[in-house]
C-alpha cells in the first residue's frame, strides 16, 4: 500500500510547492517588475496621503464633483461585494431602479440637455468601474461648473484633457476616470469657499 501511496503523496508535494508557491511568486515577481504601478493597486497619493485607486471606482457626492457609475457592490464600492446584478431588461425591479435614477440625474443635473447617458444609469459588470463614458461627464459638466463658479467650457477642456481614448486604438471605448478627474478639478478649479 505504500508503494502505491508515495508517488500520489510525491506528486501532492511537488505540485504543491510549483503551484501554490513557485508560480504565484514568478508572477508576482514578474507583475512587479513589468507593472509596478497596476501591481500596487495603482493607488493615487495627494500628500502623501492614498486618496484611492485609479483601477476602482469610489463614490463622489455633491454638486461640485463628476459623480461615478451606479455601483452593483452597493454605495461604498465594495471591492468584497463585486459582481454585476444579473437582473433582465425587463425584470420589474430592474426597470424600477432605472427610473428612479434616471429621475434622480435629471433633478441633479437640470441643465443637461439631451438623452442620459446609459453608464450613469446602470452599474458595469462587476460594480467597481472607475471610468465614465465622455458623455457620462458631458451630461454633469454644467452641474459641475456651476458649484464651482467656473464657465462651463474650462470644465470641458479639464474633461476633455482627462479623456482616455481606445486601449492600443482598438479595444473599448473612449473614457474618463472619475477620480482623476475630480482630483484635477479640486486642483485647477476649486470650490470657492
Amino acid at each position: 500500500m505504500i508503494r502505491e501511496l508515495r508517488p500520489a503523496l510525491v506528486l501532492i508535494i511537488v505540485m504543491t510547492v510549483l503551484t501554490g508557491l513557485l508560480y504565484p511568486l514568478a508572477v508576482t515577481g514578474a507583475a512587479k517588475a513589468l507593472f509596478p504601478s497596476q501591481a500596487a493597486g495603482s493607488l493615487i497619493e495627494r500628500n502623501g496621503t492614498v486618496v484611492g485607486s485609479a483601477l476602482i471606482g469610489q463614490p463622489f457626492s455633491g454638486a461640485a464633483y463628476f459623480h461615478p457609475r451606479p455601483s452593483a457592490a452597493g454605495k461604498g464600492y465594495d471591492a468584497t461585494n463585486s459582481g454585476a446584478t444579473n437582473l433582465g431588461a425587463i425584470n420589474k425591479p430592474l426597470v424600477e431602479a432605472l427610473g428612479k435614477t434616471a429621475a434622480e440625474l435629471r433633478a441633479e443635473n437640470p441643465d443637461a440637455q439631451g438623452p442620459i447617458p446609459a453608464d450613469l444609469a446602470t452599474a458595469s459588470g462587476s460594480g467597481l468601474d472607475p471610468h465614465i463614458s465622455p458623455d457620462g461627464a458631458a451630461f454633469q459638466v454644467e452641474r459641475v461648473a456651476k458649484a464651482r463658479n467656473v464657465p462651463a467650457d474650462r470644465v470641458r477642456a479639464l474633461v476633455a484633457q482627462f479623456t482616455e481614448g481606445r486601449q492600443l486604438g482598438l479595444f473599448g471605448d473612449p473614457r474618463v476616470n472619475v477620480l482623476l478627474l475630480n482630483l484635477a478639478l479640486d486642483e485647477k478649479l476649486p470650490v470657492a469657499r
